[in-house]
């Protein structure tokens, strides 16, 4: 789709002449000769970029330009003028004028801050997409109790600058628990960079955390920062810090309680302000017995631990989980979204999900690729799936719940999926049935992770 320019000039010969010159290059061009037409116009039709002249009949330029602002903060407005000077620039930029051009208008000069002003619009919205999908992916998804609690550690230890040990099997979220401390901390405009401690050759670990001097080993034509240096005033996350050497293990002991290190090859002690943040699927505590982790290290970690608990510790979260990956999967494919029919939540729940979240999500993924009906059901579950079910009674009766709360939200669930599938999801039927408003079933079904699914 073509670019929109609304061009603001009460010349109208200069409004023809940017408007030629604009069309030519590819753009759609309407035009204002007035700041009242020109708000108009925005309102309207909301464009791409605008041209804006300072000097207007009425509504001057830089009036203009703050209504603008106050309701389009992202437009880009580049502001002409044929009586400029310095301070008119300067109070333009300060408003939020993306750049100033001076009459008599250089065409050439024109053609080039409409491009820059429609880039730097793209890559700003860019970067507000990939930060809102960062930010969503960034939150941990459920109500059980031990999600709760979760949140409610990461939200107290978040703030400080206290260094965080998360612990927790495969696939349990210890990354995202990391990036919510990041998220959540004063050292958020800072960069959280990551690292795999398990994925780096041992030879190449202290090289890739402290960085090295030119010539301090073949093949390093060049000095390169390392990772505790690119987190300078953020946060460092050491993913699998069990699986680091002792000998690594000494020096990061040294940088956490001394905040300064030396690269590869170097003497020269560089200062750095660094919150450390590690994760581990190890028990370090066997690990220290077998001699394979240090005991001071793991008490400097273990300042704040937070545990993250296993799927099969929070099964009734399984529904909000499968909709977050619904979601995610037909933003990132052209799959389209598709639907869970309620009575596969059951079953759903009765798997012991070794791998976790991430095995559910790649098991949600498969079957929104595998299945190809809209709506996936009991019967479209892998075999290999089904034959691992648990028996329903252990993870599906409201007995064997701890909490009347889960046993209560467990059987409200149940009973309204059966009573809406016994009406073939007719919303209106079924409250009418139970005796209730449609309004309060349609809020029940919401706070239940109940979708309404349309039989085809």
């Amino acid at each position: 789709m073509k670019p929109k320019i609304l061009v603001v000039d009460d010349e109208v010969s200069i409004l023809e002449s940017l408007r030629g010159i604009l069309q030519d290059e590819g753009y759609l061009v309407t035009g204002a000769t007035s700041g009242e037409q020109a708000l108009e116009e925005i309102f309207k039709d909301l464009p791409d970029l605008v041209l804006l002249d300072i000097w207007l009949p009425g509504m001057d330029g830089l009036t203009v330009l703050g209504e603008i602002k106050k309701t389009f903060s992202n437009l880009p407005v580049i502001i002409i003028s044929g009586h400029g000077n310095i301070d008119t620039a300067v109070k333009a930029t300060k408003m939020g004028a993306f750049d100033y051009v001076e009459k008599p208008l250089s065409l050439e000069r024109i053609v080039v801050s409409v491009q820059n002003g429609l880039e730097f619009s793209r890559l700003q919205e860019e970067s507000r997409f990939w930060q809102q999908k960062a930010t969503r992916r960034s939150q941990l998804t459920g109500r059980s109790p031990v999600v709760e609690s979760l949140r409610a550690e990461i939200q107290r230890a978040a703030p400080t600058n206290a260094t965080v040990l998360i612990t927790g099997e495969n696939g349990t979220g210890k990354e995202l628990v990391a990036r919510m401390l990041h998220q959540l901390s004063r050292r958020s405009q800072r960069p959280m960079v990551e690292v795999n401690c398990a994925a780096i050759p041992e030879e190449l670990i202290e090289s890739e955390l402290f960085g090295h001097e030119k010539g301090a080993f073949t093949g390093a034509l060049e000095r390169r920062k390392g990772k505790f240096d690119s987190a300078n005033g953020g946060s460092l996350f050491l993913d699998e810090i069990g699986d680091m050497s002792l000998r690594t293990q000494a020096k990061i002991l040294r940088i956490i309680q001394e905040q300064n290190f030396e690269r590869v090859g170097g003497s020269r002690p560089i200062q750095v302000d660094v919150r450390v943040i590690a994760a581990t699927n190890k028990d370090l505590q066997s690990e220290i017995e077998a001699g394979r982790f240090r005991q001071d290290l793991y008490y400097r970690l273990n300042v704040i631990p937070i545990r993250v608990p296993p799927l099969r510790e929070r099964l009734q979260d399984i529904p909000l989980l499968v909709e977050d990956f619904l979601r995610q999967v037909a933003n990132e494919s052209t799959m389209g979204r598709k639907e869970i029919a309620p009575t596969v939540y059951a079953l759903l729940q009765s798997y012991p999900w070794p791998g976790n979240v991430r095995e559910l999500r790649n098991f949600v993924e498969r079957l929104v690729i595998m299945i190809p009906g809209q709506i996936i059901r009991p019967q479209d579950l892998p075999r290999d799936f089904q034959q691992h079910l648990q028996p329903r009674d252990t993870t599906t009766d409201p007995y064997h719940l701890p909490l009347f709360k889960e046993a209560r939200a467990l059987f409200e669930r149940e009973y309204i999926v059966r009573r809406l599938e016994e009406c073939s999801w007719n919303i209106s039927l079924t409250a009418q049935q139970i005796g209730v408003e449609r309004s309060h079933l349609h809020r029940k079904m919401k706070a239940l992770g109940i979708r309404e699914v349309l039989e085809t």
